[in-house]
């Protein structure tokens, strides 16, 4: 008999495989999308919790979570879970690790405001190898997968080709806790005097993806969660671009305080925007 751990690993390192579970993967979190689409107006007040100051959290987050779960443990027998929501699964010995964030952008959700996504990516160790965004209510799916390039919806995307940050575009974000408000101001103060324009979304997995696509040029957070970044992060670098902490680190970029994303050609001019915040104190 073979044993399973091997048939686990066989089925993630051959390339043609991994672009297969990519496809399996992306077909499970359009279902997904579209749930939540289909409930898109009909949370009331009493569906809504805060889970902590300014965050909020809804039945359509958590039963999400539960559909993403149960169909990627179909799909990868043995594997793992990292999520928003904390879904009970059964911890086995493997390596593979699903990373999910059933919906990010969850008080735009609730606000009605049509900006908020699926992230979902895959892990082997510290190491990512597998990424989808799904982008809800513009029907835009992007997704890769280490070593293949990153896609929207078919098509092969690329970061921007934009080299002065004077004509860059970045987005960015804030986190629920007000304590890190006087550090983040201070960069956000200086992009605004530097570029060419600042964006805030409120959705850390779409603000990634639209930086792996060439809408935005840069990206900075800080107080992320692995969920919120893991499939933006190699989308980026399937794209062609950088993705580090502000102190130009690219390792375990993952348990870091804070990312910073780029095309590459700003990325040097990024960090000597957001180096002089002390956000990890």
């Amino acid at each position: 008999m073979v044993n399973n751990n091997y048939q686990l690993q066989f089925w993630i390192v051959d390339k043609n495989k991994l672009e297969e579970l990519c496809c399996k993967a992306v077909g499970i979190t359009k279902d997904a999308a579209s749930f939540i689409k289909d409930e898109l107006g009909k949370v009331n007040a009493e569906h809504i919790q805060e889970k902590e100051k300014h965050s909020l959290v809804s039945y359509v987050d958590i039963e999400t979570e539960k559909k993403l779960v149960s169909a990627f443990s179909e799909l990868l027998p043995e594997s793992n879970f990292i999520t928003e929501e904390g879904t009970p699964f059964t911890k086995n010995e493997s390596a593979y690790v699903w990373i999910i964030d059933p919906l990010d952008g969850t008080t735009n959700f609730l606000k009605g405001i049509p900006v908020f996504s699926i992230s979902v990516a895959l892990s082997k160790g510290d190491e990512l190898i597998l990424g989808i965004v799904h982008d809800i209510m513009q029907d835009e799916c992007y997704y890769c997968w280490k070593g293949g390039g990153a896609y929207c919806n078919g098509k092969k995307i690329a970061v921007s080709e934009v080299g002065n940050i004077d004509e860059a575009v970045i987005a960015t974000g804030f986190p629920y806790q007000r304590k890190w408000m006087d550090n983040l101001t201070q960069i956000l103060i200086e992009v605004l005097k530097t570029a060419r324009g600042v964006r805030r979304l409120g959705s850390a997995a779409i603000d990634l993806a639209y930086t792996a696509c060439g809408r935005f040029d840069g990206y900075y957070e800080t107080r992320l969660n692995a969920w919120d970044m893991a499939a933006g992060i190699l989308l980026i670098r399937e794209a062609g671009g950088i993705v580090t902490n502000f102190h130009g680190q690219a390792e375990s970029i993952l348990h870091s305080h804070h990312i910073l994303a780029s095309n590459g050609r700003i990325h040097d001019k990024m960090l000597n925007l957001t180096r002089p915040a002390m956000l990890d104190q």
